[in-house]
């Protein structure tokens, strides 16, 4: 299993805006990615910050979301960023829900 973080500054006063656009607009397109299998939105205590995790069956299709639809998905939240989100990926080494076990190497 693969996951993408997406760290994300947002403007003041937008985290309800946020959570909304995610689920009536990226959770749908999200959906229909090849490889798709989770999305988690954490947003901090106060509303500056957000971080979203998705998860991926396998690198190759996180990565061509990232080609192919995330540049689209930008401009869809660009009304509540500020700045530019900061993407990193990462190998699931454990997961409970997703009954993932470690078998990453250093």
């Amino acid at each position: 299993m693969f996951a993408r973080s997406v760290s994300i500054r947002l403007k003041p006063n937008s985290a309800g805006q946020l959570t909304h656009i995610i689920e009536q607009d990226v959770l749908p397109q999200l959906r229909e990615q090849k490889g798709f299998q989770d999305e988690i939105t954490l947003v901090a205590p106060g509303g500056a910050d957000a971080l979203a995790i998705s998860l991926w069956d396998k690198k190759e299709n996180a990565d061509a979301y990232n080609r192919d639809a995330y540049p689209a998905l930008l401009k869809t939240i660009a009304k509540v960023v500020e700045g530019t989100p900061q993407v990193q990926s990462y190998e699931v080494a454990n997961s409970t829900v997703h009954k993932v076990a470690a078998h990453v190497t250093a």
